[in-house]
């Protein structure tokens, strides 16, 4: 016991720092703010330094859906087989799953590469992801039926059933679930409990949705991400991982529409809403991954879940919440939190 004690074990509770005047008052600004939003926020923590600053929980012993924050966590099992040599980056689909190809293929199904599927490049002009997933039948073989418009690499389009490709990936060559596959590469290492993730009929995870984690396990993420992979001194991710997936590797544009759309939304009665100088969702997309402004990066999901790593600042702020309105949500981050840190 005394040597785990001295060891500084994972599981410990992350460390308290020493609040300032200034963020104290921030803080109680930003949660003022959140309550005349009218804003259904479960939970928020502010770290620094590596210390919890500040934190308000609701229920702090209840996992949250994560939505699409899982996509990070699926992306980050990917890196770490390909790390063991188990995946490629220009691997191609209708390789990994040869018996979901359909009869007669389109003819750019067989481009799309893993890479396409980490930057939301497959070539299609919608997100397939609810016309499949209500069905009972093969998810894969849904996806590549789905109609490809744009050659696989040259079109940003937000989808969720790509990421459930990557799980089913990571699945089929390390005959383990992503969940499971994770569990002595991050959640041990990370301190966080083996957590639930939903599965489709065909016992893969779901990949692009339902992780539940609680608010200091995102905490505990982010700050792994922040330390370029590495967490209590101990690298954990691979740092060239983190790298890429932080990284800007492809424009972006939010859920439902296509990168194609952007030019009209820009010229529409929306036209306030595109403005890259004030959307999160126009400055650039990663491996499962947006960037931010204030040269920040997050894990994303819907109705408010948030990992906000911002690396000029040494910080890391985490979010979990019901707010449809996403866009008001992180723009109060910015204007109560981010000036204080």
């Amino acid at each position: 016991m005394l040597l785990a004690v001295a060891c500084g074990r994972p599981t410990d509770p992350l460390p308290r720092g020493k609040v300032s005047a200034e963020m104290a008052s921030a803080f109680e600004n930003y949660l003022q703010a959140v309550a005349d939003s009218s804003e259904d926020l479960h939970s928020v923590m502010v770290l620094q330094h590596g210390k919890i600053l500040a934190e308000k929980q609701i229920a702090p012993d209840t996992a949250h859906i994560m939505n699409s924050v899982s996509k990070t966590f699926t992306s980050t099992a990917v890196g770490f087989a390909i790390q063991e040599g188990l995946l490629h980056l220009e691997d191609k689909i209708v390789d990994l799953f040869p018996e979901s190809v359909p009869e007669q293929p389109q003819g750019m199904l067989s481009d799309i590469t893993l890479r396409h599927l980490l930057t939301m490049n497959s070539g299609h002009a919608k997100d397939p992801t609810y016309g499949i997933r209500s069905g009972d039948g093969d998810w894969i073989r849904g996806f590549m039926e789905w109609p490809i418009e744009y050659e696989p690499g040259t079109c940003y389009c937000y989808n969720s059933l790509g990421t459930y490709l990557l799980s089913a990936a990571v699945q089929k060559v390390t005959g383990q679930k992503v969940v499971d596959y994770l569990e002595t590469r991050l959640w041990q290492p990370l301190g966080i409990e083996k957590p639930h993730w939903e599965e489709s009929p065909a016992g893969i995870n779901t990949g692009g949705w339902g992780l539940y984690l609680h608010t200091e396990d995102l905490a505990r993420m982010g700050l792994c991400l922040l330390g370029g992979g590495k967490f209590r001194g101990k690298q954990v991710i691979p740092a060239d991982w983190v790298a890429q997936m932080s990284a800007n590797q492809v424009p972006s544009i939010g859920a439902g529409v296509n990168e194609r759309m952007l030019p009209e939304l820009q010229k529409s009665r929306f036209a306030a809403y595109y403005n890259p100088e004030t959307n999160d969702w126009l400055q650039g997309y990663g491996y499962q991954m947006w960037r931010c402004r204030y040269d920040a990066f997050r894990a994303d999901g819907a109705n408010g879940q948030y990992i906000i790593v911002i690396p000029d600042k040494d910080a890391v702020v985490v979010t979990t919440a019901y707010i449809p309105n996403m866009r008001q949500e992180i723009q109060l981050i910015w204007d109560h939190l981010l000036p204080a840190l």
